[in-house]
């Protein structure tokens, strides 16, 4: 989802860049290592993670191996060829329990393989190099790959009761920001390494979102007929791996590095939802 609009800003703004797909396999050093060795590289953006959280309780090898393996051997080929790295981690990387927005200083502690295989990838980047920009972000959506707008709608096409959760918080963010911030660090070429959070601007709960998700696209003619929206507790919708009540992260050291402006979210949703096609109905 975030490679492809990454690879689409980079095009559009007439960078030079080599993309990659499944068919370079980031777990092996091997592959990398001859992947990149006829090639000038000045920057590296890692978008590559196994993200299916539940199904990792099922899969812990397979998931440490691609989110934990593959960010310490990326980190080692961006060294040997003197570039800078971003990679992407997440809020997972928290247990959710603190109140306030989480700092980047904060003190990881993840409550499930995605978390912890995420985390150990992050540790793993600050082992191989020094160059490093970590980007965690959080409720990720955009227009390739499975995300929770499109769950909404689909569920909206098929529902006329629709059960959300309401008691975890969090903060929604748009693919194409994400990867406009990106460029952006490239594009700046500064050297304020670390760690970063990056959302869209607002703190809300899954509930709230689908709320707004509904009603900007009733208002588009995506969906029109009514639907009643349920909010109810984690409790209610048990899965397997225990989600962060709080999933909020503050970005005022980002603002204040990068000079940025957030965009709120129900605008990069307005966004979103004014590019999707008409009725799904």
């Amino acid at each position: 989802m975030l490679g492809t609009e990454m690879e689409a800003l980079l095009r559009d703004k007439g960078l030079v860049y080599i993309a990659s797909d499944q068919e370079v396999d980031i777990t092996n050093f091997a592959v990398l290592q001859e992947f990149v060795s006829d090639k000038n590289v000045s920057w590296v953006i890692n978008c590559a993670a196994y993200t299916a959280v539940d199904k990792a309780e099922d899969e812990p090898d397979l998931a440490f191996k691609v989110n934990s393996d593959g960010p310490r051997n990326i980190g080692e080929i961006a060294k040997n060829k003197g570039a800078k790295l971003i990679h992407i981690s997440t809020d997972y990387v928290f247990n959710g329990t603190k109140e306030t927005a989480y700092l980047e200083t904060d003190g990881p502690n993840p409550l499930g393989v995605y978390g912890k295989s995420k985390l150990q990838g992050e540790l793993n980047v600050i082992d191989s190099m020094e160059n490093y920009f970590i980007i965690r972000s959080s409720w990720l959506y955009g227009k390739n790959g499975p995300n929770f707008v499109y769950a909404m709608l689909r569920q909206f096409k098929e529902k006329t009761e629709v059960r959300v959760v309401a008691d975890q918080w969090g903060s929604p963010t748009y693919a194409p920001d994400l990867a406009d911030f990106i460029i952006q660090i490239i594009q700046r070429s500064l050297d304020d390494y670390g760690i970063y959070h990056f959302t869209n601007e607002g703190r809300i709960t899954w509930y709230q979102f689908a709320s707004t998700i509904y009603d900007q696209a009733k208002t588009k003619g995506i969906i029109t007929k009514p639907i009643q929206l349920i909010p109810i507790e984690t409790r209610e919708y048990p899965t397997k791996t225990k989600r962060p009540l709080n999933a909020t992260l503050s970005k005022e050291k980002t603002s204040k590095v990068f000079d940025l402006k957030l965009r709120p979210w129900q605008e990069s949703l307005a966004d979103f939802i004014s590019k999707l096609p008409g009725s799904v109905e």
